[in-house]
């Protein structure tokens, strides 16, 4: 199912095809370098598994994104329920994460001001969050060009004190 488009982008389900360029996305060390590990094959193919899962339930989620030029899966983006314990949790983020080869060409924007879009139009959602290590900065530059507000700065609670990921920013629409 094709939930969005843009300029540029489709946002649709995960196909079968999908699963080895996922993986290949979350075991490059670059793409995963603000995250506290890369995903081995299993790990990866679960996470799409229940990403898939989540937009059949919900009717939203993170969405697989797929380039219309080329019709090749670049990554995903869009919603998720952060559930670990903060002052603003429960909440629903959103989310991306693009392959390396697809970096500085705006799509990680495009996506979320789409999937933003979607959501206003499509779902009751009244609050969306974002949040990033503050080393991030790459992701920090998307929250800002959707037009969140910074509104506080965090210690994550699944990771321990003194990791350089630990410190968090966090934005909201």
């Amino acid at each position: 199912m094709i939930y969005f488009e843009t300029e540029r982008l489709i946002a649709r389900d995960y196909l079968a095809s999908d699963y080895l360029p996922f993986s290949q996305m979350n075991a490059d060390e670059e793409v995963m370098k603000y995250f506290p590990a890369r995903l081995t094959t299993n790990e990866s193919n679960a996470l799409l598994n229940r990403n898939q899962d989540e937009l059949t339930s919900r009717g939203y989620g993170l969405f697989a994104i797929e380039e219309k030029s080329t019709g090749e899966f670049i990554g995903f983006a869009g919603f998720h329920e952060a559930t670990f314990e903060a002052d603003f949790t429960p909440c629903i983020e959103i989310g991306w994460r693009l392959k390396r080869s697809v970096w500085n060409q705006g799509y990680a924007t495009e996506a979320a001001l789409g999937a933003l879009a979607f959501a206003k139009e499509n779902t009751s959602i009244n609050e969306i969050y974002s949040f990033t290590a503050t080393l991030n900065k790459p992701s920090e530059q998307v929250m800002q060009k959707i037009h969140f507000t910074k509104v506080a700065t965090f210690e994550h609670p699944a990771l321990v004190n003194g990791d350089p990921l630990n410190p968090h920013v966090l934005y909201k629409a």
